[in-house]
């Protein structure tokens, strides 16, 4: 019954991130009459990304314009798994209400202002405390959302001449009912005036609601785009005691700087391949046995090494803007290829009676190559529920763990 708890409150979860977007409506929103949206896709956070926490491994490509989210359900245990993400050039100079300084920018600023800044924590199965931060870049897109001026150019002109003509028409009603003799006539006018006043502040809403109508037909057109972006980012993992104290940093892959690149271009309507190459530098602890030759004893020690890991992945989907399905190949490889490599380049004997013993030389196991499987469900414009399942396999192609991974985004708009 322990691990029933997540499952039970996770579809509460879906609800309550769904009302964040009912609670406030387009008729209280005073930013109500903005182009929406601002992104094809709710693609996971970078920081995510690179700690691999997310159902694909290979993230999809797109450029958000809100703050974000994530939530990362790695096992059945309710861990403050946690991602946030922003975009600051673009919060600092471009979020108005109206979009003439975002579209009249220079090409560089436009891409400067699709900065990404990610910080996110997770708990990782052996109870160990991941902390990190990751930006990322969009260089190339084939589609902007802000810059369709064509969908919504006949909208500020249709709206504003309605607003007009729905505000000199009650200035008519209000000095009619002003200067009326006959009070049986009274009711009625009344009437007429509540129900103008209603259209008047309803034109927001009804605005709003024309514009995500458009929205989504673009979105579903092209929610396949082509675009690329590069990314670096810093991961700490730390071994936690029973009340979750940081205690010592881990040297392994799962601490240390990352670079990486993430392109995707679409096939038709329904395909989307995204390709992924990322180089991670970290130091690897390794630990093994010191055999003294005089005295026949061994001793335990431990080295630090350099080392490199290098990933590739390919992911293809199928679907739609609101639900698609991949599959995932993702390998990695490290740069020191042999414990006793890695030793050898980080540690001398120190002297002629000592040896090592080089059955004992031991580092962290990167399985090299993962098969995945799942999809997205865009629940709402601004939910993404993300699910997979993770194979991973040795060198030698055996089977090793099945482990199933789901992720949720929100857009905080």
């Amino acid at each position: 019954m322990r691990h029933s708890l997540p499952t039970l409150l996770l579809p509460f979860l879906l609800i309550w991130m769904q009302g964040l977007q009912a609670q406030t409506s387009p008729a209280d929103d005073p930013q109500a009459g903005r182009i929406s949206p601002k992104e094809l896709a709710i693609p996971a956070s970078p920081v995510f990304d690179m700690m691999g926490v997310t159902p694909s491994q290979v993230a999809r490509t797109s450029d958000i314009k809100d703050f974000k989210v994530d939530w990362s359900f790695k096992s059945w245990r309710l861990n403050p798994n946690l991602a946030i993400e922003s975009q600051p050039v673009w919060e600092l100079f471009y979020n108005r209400n109206e979009l003439t300084k975002y579209q009249q920018a220079s090409p560089f600023m436009r891409r400067l202002s699709s900065l990404d800044v990610s910080i996110g924590t997770v708990q990782n199965e052996d109870n160990d405390r991941r902390i990190g931060f990751a930006v990322k870049l969009n260089i190339y897109k084939t589609r902007d959302p802000l810059l369709a001026r064509e969908l919504y150019q006949d909208l500020n002109p249709k709206y504003r001449n309605e607003k007009n003509d729905l505000e000199a028409q009650l200035k008519l009603l209000q000095a009619k009912l002003d200067t009326m003799q006959d009070v049986l006539q009274k009711p009625a006018l009344r009437s007429q005036i509540t129900s103008t006043e209603e259209q008047l502040a309803g034109i927001a809403t009804r605005r709003m609601s024309e514009v995500n109508a458009r929205a989504k037909v673009y979105v579903g057109e092209n929610w396949n785009a082509s675009s690329l972006d590069i990314a670096a980012g810093k991961i700490y993992t730390y071994q936690t005691d029973s009340a979750g104290s940081l205690i010592k940093l881990r040297l392994n892959r799962n601490t240390g700087w990352g670079a990486w690149i993430n392109g995707a271009f679409g096939i038709g309507k329904k395909w989307l391949v995204s390709g992924l190459l990322r180089t991670t530098w970290y130091q690897e602890e390794l630990n093994f046995l010191l055999h003294n030759k005089s005295t026949g004893l061994d001793s335990s020690q431990h080295a630090i090494a350099q080392n490199t890991l290098y990933s590739i992945g390919l992911n293809v989907r199928y679907g739609s803007a609101i639900y698609n399905f991949f599959v995932e190949a993702f390998y990695e490889k490290k740069g020191l290829k042999t414990p006793i490599q890695a030793l050898n380049d980080a540690f001398s004997v120190p002297g002629p009676n000592l040896e090592i013993v080089g059955s004992s030389v031991k580092w962290s196991v990167v399985e090299p190559t993962t098969l995945s499987f799942g999809g997205d469900w865009r629940i709402s414009r601004n939910v993404i529920l993300n699910y997979g399942m993770r194979c991973l396999f040795d060198a030698k192609w055996k089977f090793q763990t099945f482990t199933p991974v789901a992720s949720i985004s929100c857009m905080m708009r």
